[in-house]
């Protein structure tokens, strides 16, 4: 007999992504897409009992790097491990197109240093079958994935693409250049590109220590790749800046949007060394977005925190002479040496080799330093950092740190929060998150894979912030849902997913709300070239749905890969219809 619907999810709690109260129902899919929300009395060819389940859309994580990982594999993990259905990557102004065969050493060193993915994974991975952006997404279209993949043009491929060594040295852009750089983001926008990237940070430098190309761009160069989106009538703006200084940064982008008209998205966090300048740029943006102009702030709902340990890229000891000259060991001759009484003496004993600067004070910073537990804690108390529990001990931070990395045979970690964390506590988080011109972002899912783990965001942001959270206010689970899957969709142009209703993207997730839990962040080595990378997983998610088909269960995938390349922005009309 003929059923109904492809799948049937029955009796979720459902969260529907607009922001209103939970309800109980089916949910029916056929052709990919929601075609019944209610009780339906049709049978699926599959179906899910969601009793006591939440039933979610799939999240969407605008803030990836995912740029070369989609070239070489299926599965944007760590991503999809956490409800995640559709990335968007090319952001922060790196990647790799356009890009001319002269070129490709350029770029992967941009990478490297830029998110921390190694040389020589990205030259046995990338297989450089494209020149042009539109030839990328050709290139990507051909491929299939366990989520969608949406891009962005970077910034600093097209400068060096149009104005080459005088690109990569900074130097200031022509008119001609501009022009140039203008007509490729449009057809960029026009293949399907869903918008720019760009950066305006020290904090991007290339693997030897050069700036990114993009760091002193113009408001003249900005504005007139905006302009080359205008024509197109389509595409979002991504900005990550230091706003060194905020009013007058702000007020540059805003100009850009003026003139523009093209929505622009910017980079929001909290820094230790001018604590409360996001205020400024959270009133300037209000100010902005009630004169109608499209303009949102990215967030990230737990501290930017960098991971030390003996199989990453930094630890408390790596410019010491003594961890030096253990270069050649396996982790666990490593682990060995440093268990003998006069390894360890020494190691503890003697100063970095290193000049000061700012890995060797990040790496001793005792004072803002935790140990990463096997249950993570991401907003934790001033009572354990290493200092602190070095104190109560009668020891020195060194021993603490160094007992911990042993651990787990040599797999132990250290914590450093070091953006959205300069009072101790994420208040600065749950106001910016509240924001209503805010949207959930800066995971950086798929790059920083020896320092960062925070691929993981979709999860403490439902974990932490409804339901955990004990050191100050949560957010409603339904206001939640929302922000990671409606509001985070609509910021980049996506109107044909994040609700659950009919006529929508069949995206789901069904969750074990209250088994749902991070794991400590682990060392894989996956990546083309043996590559280290750090990956977290969760457990709770019962099922992920892209599309209408189940592509994990219980966390594992199955197999299917109806992921595609997103040409572009989806479905408004639908979506507001929907509503």
């Amino acid at each position: 007999m003929e059923r109904a619907y492809d799948l049937v999810v029955r009796g979720g709690t459902v969260a529907d992504g607009t922001g209103a109260p939970l309800f109980e129902a089916d949910v029916g899919v056929r052709d990919g897409r929601i075609a019944a929300v209610g009780e339906i009395s049709g049978r699926g060819a599959e179906e899910i009992d969601a009793r006591g389940r939440l039933v979610t859309p799939g999240f969407v994580d605008i803030h990836t790097h995912y740029d070369g990982q989609a070239t070489w594999d299926e599965r944007m993990q760590p991503s999809s491990w956490h409800g995640v259905t559709t990335v968007v990557m090319g952001n922060c102004g790196v990647g790799f197109a356009p890009c001319r065969p002269g070129d490709h050493d350029r770029l992967v060193r941009l990478m490297e240093g830029v998110e921390d993915i190694p040389f020589p994974v990205l030259t046995e991975g990338l297989p450089w079958n494209w020149e042009s952006f539109p030839d990328y997404l050709d290139a990507l279209q051909a491929r299939r994935f366990d989520v969608d993949i949406g891009t962005q043009l970077p910034h600093a491929a097209l400068r060096v693409y149009v104005m080459g060594e005088r690109g990569g040295a900074r130097e200031p852009a022509s008119e001609t250049d501009i022009a140039a750089m203008a007509q490729l983001a449009e057809r960029a926008v026009q293949a399907g590109a869903l918008g720019f990237s760009t950066s305006r940070t020290l904090n991007h430098r290339t693997s030897d220590g050069q700036p990114t190309p993009t760091l002193t761009a113009g408001e003249d160069e900005l504005t007139g790749i905006a302009l080359g989106m205008a024509r197109a009538g389509k595409g979002v703006l991504q900005v990550v800046s230091d706003f060194a200084d905020p009013q007058a940064e702000f007020a540059m982008l805003r100009r850009i949007v003026e003139r523009s008209g093209r929505p622009l998205s910017f980079s929001l966090t909290q820094h230790a060394r001018a604590p409360q300048s996001w205020r400024i740029l959270l009133d300037a943006l209000a100010e902005a977005t009630a004169a109608g102009l499209p303009m949102k702030a990215q967030v990230c709902g737990r501290p930017v925190g960098v991971l030390f340990g003996f199989e990453l890229t930094l630890n408390p000891f790596s410019h010491h002479p003594a961890w030096k000259e253990m270069a050649g060991l396996t982790l666990a001759e490593k682990v060995a040496r440093l268990r003998e009484p006069a390894a360890r003496a020494r190691l503890l004993s003697e100063p970095p080799a290193a000049e000061p600067g700012f890995a060797t004070t990040m790496t001793r910073n005792w004072a803002n330093m935790y140990l990463m537990g096997e249950t993570p804690d991401y907003e934790p108390t001033p009572d354990r950092t290493v200092a602190a529990l070095a104190l109560a001990r009668g020891t020195t931070p060194s021993e603490v740190a160094l007992d911990h990395l042993l651990s787990n045979d040599g797999r132990g970690m250290l914590y450093l929060p070091f953006l959205n964390y300069a009072e101790g506590s994420l208040d600065p988080s749950y106001e910016m998150l509240g924001h209503p011109d805010a949207v959930p972002g800066l995971s950086d899912g798929g790059a920083h894979v020896g320092m960062i783990c925070d691929g993981s965001f979709p999860t403490s942001n439902l974990t932490h912030w409804t339901r955990d959270r004990t050191r100050g206010p949560r957010f409603d689970l339904e206001a939640m849902v929302r922000m990671q899957t409606r509001d985070t969709a609509r910021a980049v142009g996506l109107y044909d997913r994040g609700m659950v209703a009919a006529g929508l993207r069949a995206d789901l997730n069904i969750i074990d709300y209250d088994r749902l839990t991070l794991e400590a962040p682990k060392v894989a080595y996956d990546l083309p070239a043996g590559g280290r990378r750090l990956v977290q997983r969760a457990r709770g998610y019962v099922a992920t749905i892209v599309a209408g088909q189940i592509t994990y269960r219980d966390g594992e995938p199955t197999g299917a890969l109806p992921g595609r390349l997103l040409r572009g922005a989806q479905g408004q009309a639908m979506a507001l219809a929907a509503e």
